[in-house]
């Protein structure tokens, strides 16, 4: 199983992928990173992960825009939100662009 996390900061990306491993009891995945929507949108294209995580607050592409394109390329593609931009017009956005679900950072 594939995982694609996405967020601009290193450390964000870390803490994510840290649960992740305390979290999945199947040990036959593998986390792959990227720190920008345009990244993101690449390696899904490439590597059609499971499950993305993925930012709002990137530079060169940022979340919105991301989430749009990977759904546009592949509907069926589940997109956990991550950010710490919790306004209820952000959060109602992600879920109309079709994420699966939005995960408040701390």
């Amino acid at each position: 199983m594939k995982i694609l996390v996405t967020d601009d900061s290193k450390m964000a990306r870390k803490m994510v992928i840290k649960t992740l491993q305390e979290a999945l009891d199947d040990k036959n995945y593998e986390i792959l990173e990227a720190q920008n929507g345009q990244e993101a949108l690449d390696l899904y294209k490439e590597i059609s992960p499971k499950i993305v995580f993925l930012d709002l607050t990137m530079p060169i592409m940022d979340g919105f825009a991301a989430l749009e394109k990977i759904k546009e390329f592949d509907e069926n593609a589940k997109v956990v939100v991550i950010s710490a931009d919790i306004q209820k017009l952000s959060m109602d956005r992600v879920l109309q662009l079709g994420a699966f679900n939005f995960v408040k950072k701390p």
